[in-house]
């Protein structure tokens, strides 16, 4: 089985590859596939899947992770 990803889309949803259960704050389990997005502009009328309103929206998150550097022996 191939290991599960979160993919952070610059001015877009989460793109979530591989087996994940999706549960909401009750324990309802939702339907999902080896793939799907989650919105993360809140304008989405799929809610909490990703429709395209990020795009009219002007949402516009980038973040990056930080870079971790070890330190000389």
């Amino acid at each position: 089985m191939e290991k599960a990803s979160i993919r952070i889309l610059d001015k877009g949803p989460l793109h979530i590859k591989g087996h994940v259960e999706l549960i909401d704050s009750a324990g309802k389990r939702y339907e999902v596939g080896e793939q799907f997005t989650l919105c993360r502009c809140g304008h989405s009328e799929k809610a909490p899947f990703c429709d395209g309103s990020h795009r009219q929206s002007g949402f516009a998150s980038c973040p990056r992770a930080a870079v971790v550097t070890q330190a000389a022996a």
